[in-house]
């Protein structure tokens, strides 16, 4: 399978040539390769199907490659009366999977931006992060991913994006740590100039003490 091609914006991995994709009869070979591995049967009943769910859940879990992030901010939005304060969507659920391990990450992304004239519909701020969630990641990446596609494509005054996430390759495997959760944030802006703008940001979304001198 040829290597991802990389996109100029935000250093986006994007995926290979549809031509060099595996097969669905492919894909559900590896899965029937692996569950031998693992000490089992394919071709017991309970599992003759299973190759076949892994593939189509592998198709939701990983429905992120298919989109390009820039254009879901096709259409925005000059009609605001002058608005010009801070715009926040919080407690965003996403569910992604570690690079490294293919195990979940489930957590919460808060996201706010200062408008410059220009604002968009807030679902699609959702659709943002599930856009970069719904692919193989590392929290950190996807983090600067949401907050850099935001400020390129919008360039709104500033750009604030936290991140807080359970890590299944954690809990489930390793050091076997569970309740533990990560936070990441990246600061853009007024975010990262202005010490007042990130105070009411980390104040929104209720991360004042954790966040004090959050400002990468």
């Amino acid at each position: 399978m040829s290597a991802p091609r990389k996109n100029t914006l935000s250093g986006l991995d994007m995926p290979a040539a549809s031509a060099d994709r595996p097969t669905r009869e492919e894909a559900e070979a590896a899965v029937r390769i692996l569950l031998r591995w693992a000490g089992d049967n394919p071709e017991r009943e309970g599992l003759l199907d299973t190759p076949g769910r892994v593939v189509r859940a592998y198709e939701e879990f990983f429905q992120g490659y298919e989109q390009n992030p820039h254009e879901i901010f096709a259409r925005t939005f000059s009609e605001v009366q002058g608005y010009d304060e801070m715009i926040v969507l919080k407690d965003i659920r996403f569910e992604s999977y570690c690079e490294h391990h293919m195990v979940p990450i489930i957590g919460r992304a808060h996201v706010a931006y200062l408008p410059n004239k220009r604002v968009v519909g807030i679902s699609k701020l959702a659709r943002l992060v599930d856009a970069f969630a719904k692919r193989l990641q590392i929290q950190e990446k996807m983090t600067a991913q949401i907050a850099d596609t935001l400020n390129e494509v919008l360039q709104p005054i500033g750009v604030g994006v936290i991140l807080e996430a359970a890590h299944q390759c954690m809990s489930t495997r390793g050091v076997h740590k569970a309740g533990v959760s990560m936070v990441t944030s990246r600061m853009l802006g007024s975010f990262r100039e202005d010490p007042s703008t990130r105070r009411e940001f980390l104040s929104i979304v209720g991360n004042s003490n954790a966040f004090s001198v959050a400002n990468t």
